[in-house]
């Protein structure tokens, strides 16, 4: 059976536009999903991120956040025919607040994985408590100290490790350290979940606000490393990919190293089908491009 990626709204939240993409329109709020992916077809099901532990955690950082009914994961699993007890991998693209707190609301018996990079950065205390939370450090602290509860990838890009069968991890750096790609092989090439590499595809990659050189990105506006290193992850990603799976954008898809479509109805959507190209629609046809248009 091939593998097949569901892209998960666990809520949405607002932001100022210029953490979204450096400089721009600062004091503009937009509104934005926050994802995690569901890989099914393989021997066990796959989570990648879990959004936040809670609504208050999130508001806490000046960020209002809100949780439709239809964004619990309890929900969300349920329309696979499926229970948290049957996740058998958890895997963090990083460990920010609104990608890895969720994992507190999984027994220890489930393998919950993260980079030792993103582990050793958490702890540090470099970024404050907002993006990585006392409560979320210390649940995976006590993970750490578990035994099986936690695995530590240490790719460096060199080599990448498997999940599952066609499901590995690579180093992507860029928006923190340890931050990772999950590669997913499809019958149509590779699916990159790509975490926060890129927060704003058509306003990043497809029109950057701040760069005229080809194929140059613009950096977003929260990142905790260089410019040079968000360019090259974003660089990378589209090098590598055939479909790029964000942490708060839609879908796309890439040919030649650029973004040529989006997946408009795929978020949320248990029919919708990810890997196949014909789920995209071209950007020529779009009505606006990504979420933020």
């Amino acid at each position: 059976m091939a593998l097949k990626i569901y892209p998960l709204k666990y809520g949405q939240m607002e932001i100022d536009s210029s953490i979204m993409v450096m400089f721009r329109d600062p004091g503009k709020t937009v509104t934005i999903p926050v994802l995690g992916y569901l890989i099914l077809g393989g021997e066990a099901p796959v989570l990648v991120d879990t959004g936040p532990r809670s609504e208050a955690d999130v508001n806490a950082l000046g960020y209002p956040y809100r949780v439709a009914p239809e964004d619990e994961l309890d929900y969300h699993l349920a329309q696979h025919g499926l229970k948290r007890s049957d996740i058998r991998h958890i895997v963090h693209t990083h460990a920010h607040l609104d990608h890895a707190g969720g994992s507190f609301n999984f027994p220890m018996s489930t393998q919950v994985s993260l980079t030792r990079q993103e582990m050793q950065f958490m702890a540090s205390g470099i970024m404050g408590p907002g993006m990585y939370t006392a409560d979320d450090t210390k649940h995976f602290i006590d993970r750490l100290h578990t035994k099986g509860a936690l695995r530590l990838f240490d790719v460096d890009g060199t080599f990448e490790e498997e999940i599952i069968p066609g499901v590995a991890v690579q180093i992507s750096g860029g928006h923190t350290p340890g931050s990772i790609s999950i590669l997913v092989e499809t019958e149509e090439g590779i699916a990159n979940i790509c975490g926060d590499i890129a927060y704003d595809f058509t306003d990043q990659i497809i029109n950057p606000g701040l760069d005229i050189a080809a194929h140059e990105p613009t950096i977003t506006g929260n990142h905790a490393m260089s410019t040079l290193a968000e360019k090259r992850a974003i660089k990378r990603a589209l090098a590598i990919s055939r479909f790029l799976l964000p942490g708060h954008d839609l879908p796309a898809l890439v040919q030649g190293g650029k973004i040529v479509g989006f997946a408009h109805d795929a978020i949320s959507n248990p029919l919708a089908d990810v890997t196949k190209a014909s789920s995209y629609t071209p950007l020529l046809q779009a009505s606006g491009f990504g979420l933020l248009a």
